[in-house]
């Protein structure tokens, strides 16, 4: 009697599972380039500060980079420049801030790293952004 009422219970755990599985969010590299190209590098070139290419590094450079979440030698945060609040403060301004202006921080995040993944210099696409 245990095992009729167990079955149902898992195959609803199971279905579950595999709903939020499909809602996983794929990174879109293209969609990180627009971004970096359009925010990182106006940036940079306004105020060198440093190379911006994505194939300067590896990577393993850019991963560690990102997950170390430091800019401007530790003065600031990487993820500050691809927040919402970061987007609508520059949105007047730039044409890719307000075009993804809604777009979650997870998501922006993902693309940027997708992009700067197949970028890098060991990567599938070496990228140059001058």
């Amino acid at each position: 009697m245990k095992l009729r009422k167990a079955l149902p219970v898992a195959a609803l755990l199971a279905l579950m599972g595999a709903s939020f599985a499909a809602q996983a969010y794929d990174a879109d590299w293209k969609r990180g380039r627009i971004y970096y190209r359009a925010v990182c590098t106006t940036c940079h070139i306004a105020s060198p500060v440093g190379s911006i290419n994505p194939s300067t590094k590896t990577k393993a450079e850019w991963t560690a980079y990102l997950q170390a979440n430091k800019h401007a030698k530790g003065k600031d945060t990487v993820s500050q420049y691809y927040s919402k609040a970061y987007r609508a403060s520059i949105k007047s301004g730039n044409k890719a801030a307000e075009k993804f202006a809604d777009t979650p921080d997870q998501e922006l995040a993902d693309d940027l790293k997708a992009f700067l993944i197949k970028g890098a210099k060991d990567g599938d696409a070496p990228a140059s952004c001058s």
